[in-house]
């Protein structure tokens, strides 16, 4: 009977580890400077907001002047010092100064890459649009891996940090609606897994998050199902789990990691025939 269990124990280990749910004990340091891109809303302000507290520093990066400013005025009530900044990931020559110029200010041992965007070919067009592929790269991979080797190298001058990419599970996926977006975030994970490798000899730890849907104004955009949506709380709080355990990766909510095995195992052609019976349409993009 003992010997029956032990496949499924190990199964059980593997699923809480990758959806951040695992009890070890805690590895990295408490927080106390803390920079979020994607800070102005969603889970970026979720996570602010849970940071937030007497004895933290927080660096919130966003492109909504506005909201980004609400988002610093409720974290400093809960007793944080906050600074803000207008940025677009779009511009990555920009992000790079941004950072150097906040770090030199606030040496950072936490570092949450945020922002992004989503995007999906409109039902009526044949192709994606090339600028938005270009923004989708950008923003969800080019500037944040750029970001990931700044703040690391800063790190390992002052002994250490942490950093968290924030993926998708549709990275997971072929998406013929969209190629762009799915593309951008799966060059993030494969990033992501042979940067932590590089990293942790420098004492810099490396996260890679790909939640589901998450009820944010991304997910509100979309045109149909949106399966097992968790709330933006539900998401920062396995994200700050998984940064406290040094989780390689994480995979939320659970069914996203069971469809990632599906996805695997089933043959291409047959991969292929059911991805192209798939359709998905989107409001138009927020600014």
């Amino acid at each position: 009977m003992r010997t029956r269990r032990q496949p499924l124990r190990r199964a059980r280990h593997i699923l809480t580890r990758l959806t951040g749910s695992t009890r070890n004990r805690d590895s990295a340091p408490v927080p106390r400077k803390i920079l979020i891109t994607g800070a102005s809303g969603g889970i970026g302000k979720a996570l602010a907001l849970r940071y937030a507290g007497p004895g933290k520093t927080l660096v919130l990066w966003g492109r909504n002047a506005t909201r980004l400013e609400d988002a610093a005025a409720a974290c400093r009530q809960r007793g944080a010092r906050v600074h803000i900044r207008e940025t677009d990931l779009a511009n990555g020559h920009a992000a790079l100064r941004a950072y150097r110029e906040d770090d030199t200010a606030t040496p950072f041992d936490t570092v949450i890459l945020c922002a992004g965007l989503s995007d999906m070919k409109r039902m009526a067009d044949k192709t994606e649009r090339p600028e938005t592929v270009l923004e989708l790269g950008l923003v969800n991979y080019a500037t944040p891996a750029a970001l990931t080797m700044a703040a690391a190298d800063r790190m390992q001058q002052r002994g250490g940090g942490s950093i968290a990419l924030i993926g998708s599970a549709g990275a997971n996926h072929d998406l013929p609606f969209a190629a762009g977006y799915g593309g951008s975030k799966a060059g993030l994970a494969r990033f992501a897994s042979s940067a932590r490798i590089a990293l942790a000899p420098l004492g810099v730890r490396l996260t890679l998050i790909a939640p589901g849907f998450v009820d944010t104004a991304m997910s509100r955009r979309i045109v149909g199902p949106t399966p097992f949506l968790i709330t933006a709380d539900a998401a920062a709080s396995r994200i700050i789990t998984a940064l406290k355990r040094d989780l390689p990766e994480v995979v939320f909510p659970w069914p996203f990691l069971v469809l990632r095995l599906i996805d695997r195992l089933t043959p291409r052609p047959l991969r292929e025939a059911v991805m192209r019976r798939i359709s998905a349409d989107q409001r138009p993009r927020e600014h």
